[in-house]
């Protein structure tokens, strides 16, 4: 049986991206195949800008949880605790790299509780079959394995000649969004993507707004 580990799990609205506004679950795994979470090896992470928690099962809903169907009950749970009317419920897994665990058993174990799947990813693991949204957030120097899907969601800038716009807008993606890299340069890199978007309209500027709003 496949042990699940999640670090946290609360509804909220997604913020980013072409879903934004919508009422979701957000279920985030623990792990990540591009950095350990700990600050002593982020320097020298593949990604290094990572502003997500994702380490251990101690946050809020969170959790080790013996197999599918019962980490899709406990979803569930979550979704229903307050009432919630018309409307598929939504699910985002994210992570850390929430591909890791997301696998085709958990996958339909969500569909039969009733959610709608989407997932944010790196990229660099092949998405499985049965996802309804495929969100992949590329980073420099990763091996791009998932090249197709709904949203390709690019943190902007980042300095390496592999993670700019340029390489990924002939990918299959009905959505592209430059999401500005959130530092203390934050207002320096809102305007850089700004003036990116505006030049090149493939592209969508997209914001963190739970953030301005006060949301998890």
């Amino acid at each position: 049986m496949t042990i699940y580990t999640v670090k946290e799990a609360y509804v909220t609205l997604q913020g980013e991206g072409a879903q934004t506004g919508r009422a979701a679950l957000f279920l985030r795994f623990a792990g990540c195949n591009l950095w350990s979470g700990l600050e002593r090896d982020r320097a020298t992470a593949v990604c290094n800008f990572c502003d997500t928690d994702f380490v251990g099962a101690d946050g809020e809903n969170g959790g080790k949880f013996d197999g599918e169907t019962a980490l899709a009950a406990h979803a569930l749970d979550l979704w229903n605790a307050e009432p919630r009317g018309d409307g598929r419920p939504y699910i985002v897994c994210t992570g850390g790299e929430p591909l890791l665990q997301l696998k085709a058993p958990l996958i339909e174990a969500l569909h039969l509780a009733g959610f709608e799947i989407g997932v944010e990813t790196n990229g660099t693991i092949a998405a499985p079959k049965g996802l309804d949204w495929i969100c992949v957030s590329p980073k420099a120097n990763a091996r791009l394995a998932q090249t197709s899907g709904h949203e390709l969601k690019l943190v902007y800038p980042q300095d390496e000649p592999e993670a700019q716009p340029e390489r990924f807008e002939s990918l299959d993606f009905q959505h592209f969004f430059l999401q500005p890299k959130d530092t203390v340069d934050q207002a320096e890199n809102i305007a850089a993507a700004a003036a990116y978007c505006m030049k090149n309209p493939q592209w969508r500027l997209s914001l963190q707004t739970h953030k301005l709003i006060g949301l998890p």
